[in-house]
């Protein structure tokens, strides 16, 4: 659940970690350009260490995401929400607060423009940000007796087919009470981070940050009246496979494990949480505004 405040007190980050989207053309010189401005703010800068790997920066030391807990005070991501989401499930738990900058259109997570960001991080580092905690699902794929795959998802755990095969039977539980058997292309399970992302693209809800829930998304179910559902975000949830071919199990579509019939998926909400910081002004309205082009009307508020 999201727990929203803001932090008035001189808060200082001296160790920082910087994550970027190493593909991204003109990356290098974006991060260079970042590092120096957070050198002249007074912070340690280290680079983490596949995005050392894959930039041509040599002059500052390197740091494992394994490592950040302890040793960096914050983490910095230059990219979109992919390269957040995958920095925020390796350091989950690790009580290390992320903020996000954008490289190109807006990011939800990745929130702060690229082109504000020495003015927007001068003001975040002496403490003007709000905090924004996100949970994540975790998942266990079990067969027979045996957990053959697990993974954490900040987005969604997503149950599919290949694009080759046919429709796919399950079985859904939730708190051990059975729930539907559903004919589909697949079923998402999303978090309130998650709701923006397949799920909308599916036909689910949208769900506030600070919402404690969980989404159900059917993706192109047979029967019209299975439609998505908000579930309680404590609720354990069995999805069986009891029919179908090329059917895998994803996690924020960053990795995968390939299912068989009968094999079933049990989804919890994770203890493990992230910290998102925000600029001080942040919105979630402004943000689904911008990304999703909704119209925007006079206020006199």
């Amino acid at each position: 659940m999201s727990n929203l405040k803001t932090n008035h007190s001189n808060c200082h980050f001296k160790k920082i970690a910087l994550v970027g989207k190493y593909q991204a053309d003109g990356f290098a010189l974006m991060l260079n350009e970042l590092a120096k401005t957070l050198q002249a703010l007074g912070c340690d800068v280290y680079l983490e260490s596949d995005t050392a790997e894959n930039s041509v920066i040599t002059s500052l030391p390197i740091i494992k995401t394994s490592d950040f807990q302890g040793q960096i005070d914050l983490v910095i991501v230059l990219g979109g929400d992919g390269t957040m989401l995958g920095v925020a499930r390796q350091i989950a738990g690790k009580e290390v607060p992320l903020i996000g900058i954008n490289m190109g259109t807006l990011g939800y997570m990745t929130d702060i423009p690229l082109k504000d960001a020495q003015s927007v991080l001068e003001e975040m580092l002496n403490g003007h940000f709000t905090e924004d905690i996100r949970y994540l699902l975790e998942a266990e794929v079990i067969r027979g007796k045996e957990v053959i795959g697990n993974g954490l998802a900040l987005n969604d755990v997503v149950v599919n087919r290949s694009g080759f095969s046919g429709m796919l039977e399950l079985t859904v539980h939730v708190n051990d009470q059975f729930m539907y058997d559903q004919r589909s292309d697949g079923l998402i399970v999303a978090t309130p981070t998650g709701s923006t992302a397949y799920s909308m693209s599916a036909g689910g809800p949208i769900l506030h940050p600070s919402v404690a829930g969980v989404v159900l998304a059917p993706i192109a179910p047979h029967s019209l009246s299975n439609r998505p559902i908000v579930l309680p975000n404590d609720s354990a949830i069995f999805i069986e496979l009891i029919g179908g071919k090329d059917v895998s199990v994803n996690f924020d579509m960053q990795s995968l494990t390939h299912l068989k019939i009968g094999d079933k998926v049990k989804i919890i909400r994770s203890q493990k949480t992230i910290t998102l910081l925000h600029p001080i002004d942040h919105s979630e309205y402004k943000a689904l505004r911008q990304k999703l082009h909704w119209n925007e009307h006079p206020s006199s508020f």
